[in-house]
């Protein structure tokens, strides 16, 4: 009577490791689905001059200063 009790016990922990198995893989899929956009475009902040932080890059200015290029 023991033994039908061991493989009863042996064939759960079988079920309990495939339904891990299965649910690790479903929240795989799931991440994969839902990874929205992570280019690093997203990811950057910019300080304005007011020292704000925003989104938007700056406007490039251009120097009206009196020197020249050599």
């Amino acid at each position: 009577m023991a033994k039908s009790q061991a493989t009863f016990m042996k064939k759960q922990l079988e079920k309990n490791r495939q339904k891990k198995k299965e649910d690790k893989e479903q929240r795989k899929q799931e991440r994969k689905q839902n990874a929205g956009s992570s280019d690093l475009e997203s990811m950057l902040a910019y300080v304005n001059e007011f020292g704000e932080i925003v989104s938007t890059p700056p406007e490039k200015k251009m120097a009206q200063s009196g020197s020249t290029n050599i």
